[in-house]
């Protein structure tokens, strides 16, 4: 077991900079989550952590030792690729087995770690098998299985779901969970996706631009983004971003308008101009202490709710209504003032 940490880490490919000046403490045992859009580096600072990528700048520590200079098989970590990475012409057991071949472990105690591992990960009776004979979910638990009998300091994980259907990625995702806990090791794990990073992680890492926006519970991060990057990227539909003006402490809703609280006028005090932050979730059709009128543009039938797609101030936005509301092109909303988010119309950062 073994707790991760870097100081200061900057990857550079010429001189574009992909990972910016990241420092990082991952404690042991954790189970923390990379996430962030396509491109943003996270699976780069997974790369650097293995030893896959060298640093440009800072220092990588594995359970106290600096690990810049050491050799990926050296640093007592398992890595689980995005596409599986399994020999196609040996079984499942010489899969799994493989990583302890190299290691010259003896046969007997080979076949005792496979076997543990194979009765982990449900697979005792595919052994025999090759990989073009199981299925996605099948072969990405061959891959947990080759990771699991080198009994690691670290797993590392790069998008290991994301080439499975919808349904079988919600079943890996509890596998996953379930193996973390029975293990108890250290889990990095790399996505794109922000329901896998909130259903997942003990801690989330949102990353933009190579840079780590903020790291938290997922129920910190979901509910205090400290800025609108992270307050639209997690949460799905997208949380709503409304530009507004700040008139005489009011704040206009397609003119309609309502007076700021007191502890909204202080956190706003010299503002005109500001970004409200508002989740789909607490916008609903029923009074409360503000309601305003807009134009339904498209509407989506979820089963228990439905999505409406509709302009705020020129802005597109979304409300996730409950399935029985009763629809017409021209609706009233309503909304709870306290649920909102403000952030700083220039930086972006978050306010209040």
């Amino acid at each position: 077991m073994a707790e991760v940490e870097l100081k200061n880490v900057t990857k550079s490919f010429d001189t574009k900079v992909i990972i910016d000046n990241v420092s990082l403490d991952i404690k042991d045992k954790e189970f923390l989550v990379l996430v962030g859009s396509s491109g943003c580096g996270k699976s780069t600072l997974l790369r650097m952590i293995a030893g896959l990528e060298d640093t440009t700048k800072g220092e990588i520590f594995i359970d106290g030792k600096c690990v810049n200079n050491v050799h990926p098989k050296d640093r007592d970590i398992a890595f689980v690729f995005q596409n599986y990475a399994l020999y196609p012409h040996m079984s499942v057991y010489e899969n799994i087995a493989f990583p302890l071949k190299m290691r010259k472990m003896n046969k007997k105690e080979t076949e005792e770690k496979v076997n543990e591992a194979a009765q982990i990960l449900n697979l005792t009776d595919l052994l025999k098998r090759k990989p073009k004979q199981l299925s996605g979910g099948q072969r990405q638990r061959v891959a947990l299985g080759r990771a699991i009998v080198r009994n690691p300091k670290v797993f590392l994980m790069d998008e290991p779901l994301s080439n499975l259907d919808a349904k079988l990625r919600v079943q890996m995702r509890s596998e996953i969970k379930k193996l973390h806990e029975k293990l108890q090791t250290t889990f990095i794990y790399v996505t794109h996706d922000q329901t896998e990073a909130l259903t997942m992680g003990d801690r989330i890492a949102v990353i933009d631009k190579g840079i780590i926006q903020q790291i938290g519970t997922p129920s910190e991060v979901f509910n205090n983004p400290v800025n609108t990057f992270v307050g639209s990227f997690l949460g799905s539909p997208s949380m709503n971003i409304i530009p507004c003006d700040i008139i005489e402490n009011k704040i206009s809703f397609n003119n309609n308008v309502f007076e700021l609280n007191e502890t909204q006028r202080q956190k706003l005090s010299g503002k005109n101009k500001i970004l409200a932050g508002i989740r789909p979730e607490y916008f609903n059709s029923s009074d409360t202490n503000f309601n305003f009128s807009i134009k339904v543009q498209i509407s989506e039938m979820l089963g228990s709710s439905i999505l409406i797609y509709f302009n705020v101030n020129n802005t597109e936005c979304c409300a996730s209504l409950t399935a029985d509301t009763n629809l017409s092109k021209d609706l009233i909303l309503s909304i709870n003032t306290d649920k909102l988010m403000f952030f700083d119309y220039e930086t972006k950062k978050r306010i209040y």
